[in-house]
């Protein structure tokens, strides 16, 4: 911004100092007029005749100049004030977008927690039924679900479990614990 006004201010001072010699110019020249003293330097009574209305045309170019330089300044801080808002804004939504954003991690943290509690919980129950109870219900599950809940349980309550299982989906429960962890990186 400082920028803008620095730039604003050179011209005003080169305006103002045309503006100067163009004065002094038409003072010098009436005042020699004035004197009588133009025909003895040389220069014919006309050669004043023009410079009145050429230093006008100057002044008024002048003017007219400084009047849009005052509307670009004007057109300027405009648009300083409104990028000012919009930047506000922007920074307004960023803090909403963190704040939303942490917000949602805190959730779904607390639902996973929510989740391993639940699997914790329902491990901890079948492991507290009898082997025969709990290999009824593995038989009805998904192999991929009770290989989940078999890999959670203590070996010796998995291995009774197992034990009461068809052999054909045992070993499929088993194969899938086993392969469960084959892609993991191992460096």
């Amino acid at each position: 911004m400082k920028r803008p006004a620095y730039h604003a201010l050179q011209v005003l001072t080169g305006l103002m100092l045309v503006s100067g010699v163009v004065r002094f110019g038409v003072v010098a020249t009436s005042a020699v007029a004035a004197e009588g003293n133009l025909p003895e330097m040389g220069l014919p009574a006309s050669a004043t005749d023009g410079c009145a209305p050429a230093s006008d045309a100057v002044l008024a170019a002048l003017r007219a100049r400084e009047d849009r330089l005052v509307q670009r300044e004007g057109a300027m801080a405009d648009r300083m004030r409104a990028l000012e808002v919009v930047e506000a804004r922007v920074q307004n939504q960023l803090v909403a977008l963190d704040r939303a954003q942490s917000d949602l991690a805190a959730t779904m943290a607390q639902a996973s927690t929510a989740a391993s509690n639940d699997l914790a919980t329902l491990t901890a129950v079948y492991q507290e039924m009898k082997p025969e109870e709990a290999a009824a219900i593995f038989t009805a599950m998904d192999p991929v679900f009770a290989a989940g809940f078999m890999a959670m349980m203590r070996p010796q309550t998995s291995a009774a479990i197992l034990a009461r299982l068809d052999p054909a989906q045992a070993y499929g429960i088993s194969a899938i614990i086993a392969g469960r962890n084959t892609g993991a990186p191992t460096n």
